[in-house]
Formats: C-alpha cells, sequence, structure tokens
C-alpha cells in the first residue's frame, strides 16, 4: 500500500503523505499513487478542491528518498527519476481543481517542490523551507529552479539552491509562498478549500487556466483548453457532431 493517500471529505479531497518514518520522504511508490490519484481526482466532478497534508509533525515532506534514486545510473536517474517526477508534479500544479497544501512543519527539496505545485499554502510558524540539493551532489529536478522562481524569485531561490539558507514562514509569507500562517495548517486549509462549495466550479476552473496562462504555466494547454471549452458550447459544435453521426453537410451557423 503507498504512503500517500486519496482522502474524501465531501466535496474536499485530500491527498495526505504518510512516510513518517522517512520524514514522508517521497519514494516511488508514493510518486505513482500521485500521478494515479491526480487522474482520479480529474474525473469526479464531485470534488470541489484538494487540500495536501502529511501525517508527520516532523517534516511536510523531506524531498525525495535518497535510497530511492542513488542506486540509479545517472541516464536512469535523469531520464526516468527526474523527468518521471517532474511529469507527476506538473499533473498536480496543473489540477483543474483549486489546491491548497497545508505546510505543518519543513518542506525539504522535493517537498518544497510538491508544495510549490499547490495554488497557495498555509504554513505552521516554525515551518521552513529548504533546497538542500547541493549537499548530496545533485540539483533541485522537480521544478525548483523553474515554478518556484515564478512564485517567490530568483534571488530567495539562489538562497536556497547555492547558499543552503532556510526560509522561515513569516519570510515565506511575506514572499508570497504563504497565504496565512496558522497554528493548524490543516484545519485552515481544510477552511479554505470549503469556502468552495458557494462557487462555480466551472468559474474556478477557467478562472485556474486564465492564471496559469499568464503565469507561464504550460500557457500553450491552458490556452488551448480555454479555446476548446469555448467551441465546445457553440451550437456549430453541436451541428459539426450530428453532421459528422448523419455524414451530412454541416449548416455553421457562428452561434
Amino acid at each position: 500500500m503507498s504512503a500517500l493517500h486519496l482522502i474524501s471529505h465531501g466535496p474536499v479531497a485530500e491527498l495526505r503523505l504518510d512516510n513518517p518514518a522517512k520524514l514522508n520522504a517521497l519514494t516511488v511508490d508514493m510518486l505513482k499513487a500521485l500521478e494515479t490519484h491526480c487522474a482520479t481526482l480529474e474525473g469526479d466532478r464531485d470534488v470541489r478542491a484538494v487540500i495536501i497534508t502529511a501525517e508527520d509533525a516532523k517534516a511536510f515532506c523531506a524531498g525525495a528518498d535518497i535510497l530511492a534514486w542513488s542506486q540509479l545510473s545517472p541516464g536512469d536517474f535523469a531520464r526516468h527519476w527526474v523527468r518521471d517526477g517532474h511529469r507527476i508534479f506538473d499533473r498536480l500544479a496543473r489540477l483543474s481543481k483549486p489546491t491548497v497544501a497545508a505546510l505543518g512543519a519543513h518542506a525539504v527539496g522535493g517537498g518544497l517542490e510538491l508544495a510549490a505545485c499547490a495554488d497557495i499554502r498555509v504554513m505552521a510558524p516554525g515551518a521552513t523551507l529548504s533546497l538542500p540539493e547541493a549537499g548530496v551532489g545533485i540539483v533541485p529536478g522537480w521544478s525548483g529552479t523553474q515554478r518556484l522562481i515564478r512564485l517567490i524569485g530568483e534571488p530567495a531561490v539562489k538562497e536556497m539552491a547555492l547558499f543552503g539558507r532556510r526560509i522561515a514562514a513569516e519570510r515565506a509569507l511575506a514572499l508570497g509562498f504563504a497565504a496565512e500562517i496558522s497554528d493548524d495548517p490543516r484545519a485552515a486549509a481544510l477552511a479554505l478549500a470549503e469556502r468552495l462549495a458557494g462557487t462555480s466550479p466551472r468559474a474556478t476552473e477557467i478562472a485556474k487556466y486564465m492564471i496559469h496562462a499568464a503565469a507561464g504555466e504550460d500557457s500553450a494547454a491552458m490556452i488551448e483548453a480555454l479555446g476548446a471549452g469555448m467551441a465546445g458550447a457553440t451550437d456549430d459544435r453541436t451541428e459539426g457532431v450530428a453532421a459528422f453521426r448523419d455524414k451530412r453537410t454541416p449548416n455553421f451557423t457562428g452561434v
């Protein structure tokens, strides 16, 4: 059984890291589970929002499990561990449902990159952010030098990735990485997610696509998704499909 669970709370789903023996470090099985859960969430129309939480009080996520990747050849490390992880994290970041990450403790390396995939984040007062990969001879590989720069800027990322500095919760709030600081980040994240019950799910989905297109989060796909949605809502689309089915020339009206 994977140490990453998908739990239902009615209209809110919870992705919960549960690998406390390794400070919630991400394993191959956890990455595979995350990809599967994202596919499940996309297909569940009853889910309005998603929160990302962790079971362990010592770390939200200590990053990638070193034992999971240290035995790989350089080629397999680049082709599979890094690229597969990047693809899966992108899937989470581009989920159509709004997401909130609850950081009850430290987000390290891949754990920080995981938190960066959420739409907004809530941090505990003692939680910190760090990118310590250089200390074991590697570099951030799951968007730490890309998506994270869009969120908090080049200087802050350089502080962590080059100089090994940790960023505390108060500074994360000032940088815009955290939406708020709470003594109970999970409860705060759940409260934020539950507010979406009174909003239009289609409107929030479209707004997320628009914001991602502006921010450079897979702009091409976001723009095409918006265009496809507009075209799919027209009478011309209905007529075109009907004409194809009936093997006749369509009578488009531009409506």
